[in-house]
């Protein structure tokens, strides 16, 4: 297969300068040989006019950061990317193909997630074109085949991960930032790699659970937020209780059975576990009664 190479041209200023020169030389001798009434000799020179004004057709300007893929007659003959004034040879196609950076954002779309949950999801795509053969001549139109591709890597993406993560370590589209992108800029490079277009840097732009089931997951989410914030709330309440016991028992401020240290533990949960303030409450008796 064809790879692209560096076009051939000639500076175009020097290409305006020769052609002016010969249009003013063919004119003369155009005029004098009708002064002369030489047929053969007009006929001539103003072939040589026409065929001077065609070559001003070969003049062509590069812009930075663009690129003009030169064919003649269905045959690629280069591409040129050195931005100037130029002039190639008047019978070829220019086709302007830009270099720059570029972007792209996929509409909103609708798929399952690896658990099966409706989400939406959306992505910003940075890229540009580094192979303009392949852009041209591989594919029909290469920013739409970017654009299909990418949104079919989109769509590949969030139905290989769960919206959020259930498990300790387990891969999200919400939590695992870095795996993701990194995952996605991958799935999109190697769909765009045969139109020679490089993927800079991909990244989701939005992402929810789909409006009908977003009210449910919103409360299991806080359900969750509950459990973890009670499980370690628990955590620290044990661990002060334990503290708290093996300072008594150190310091020898009390001697406690295993019935007062079971009361002591209840009371001493009760106050840390709690979500109101405590109202202290005064014994007036003992443990046993």
């Amino acid at each position: 297969m064809s790879r692209e190479r560096e076009g051939k041209a000639l500076p175009g200023w020097l290409a305006v300068v020769a052609l002016l020169a010969g249009v003013l030389f063919s004119g003369f001798a155009t005029v004098m040989a009708i002064q002369e009434a030489a047929g053969g000799w007009i006929i001539f020179w103003s072939l040589v006019l026409a065929v001077e004004g065609v070559c001003f057709a070969g003049l062509t300007v590069v812009n930075p950061n663009e690129s003009r893929v030169v064919t003649l007659f269905g045959v690629y003959k280069g591409s040129l990317k050195q931005p100037g004034f130029w002039w190639v040879n008047p019978l070829t196609t220019r086709r302007k193909v830009s270099l720059r950076v570029r972007n792209f954002e996929s509409g909103k779309l609708k798929v399952n997630d690896s658990e099966g949950n409706p989400v939406e999801i959306a992505a910003v795509v940075v890229w540009r074109v580094v192979e303009t053969f392949e852009a041209v001549f591989n594919v029909d139109d290469y920013e739409h085949f970017l654009h299909v591709q990418s949104e079919s890597a989109v769509r590949i993406l969030a139905t290989s991960y769960p919206y959020d993560a259930h498990e300790e370590g387990q891969i999200s589209l919400r939590l695992s930032a870095g795996e993701v992108t990194e995952r996605l800029r991958g799935e999109i490079q190697e769909r765009l790699a045969r139109a020679g277009v490089e993927v800079i840097e991909s990244r989701i732009s939005h992402l929810a659970y789909a409006p009908e089931i977003a009210g449910a997951m919103l409360r299991r989410q806080q359900a969750s937020a509950v459990v973890a914030a009670r499980t370690k709330i628990v955590e620290g309440a044990v661990g002060m209780v334990e503290m708290a016991l093996d300072e008594l028992s150190r310091k020898h401020v009390v001697e406690l059975d295993e019935e007062r240290k079971a009361a002591m533990v209840s009371n001493l949960l009760v106050v840390l576990c709690s979500e109101r303030d405590v109202q202290p409450v005064v014994n007036t008796g003992t443990l046993y009664q």
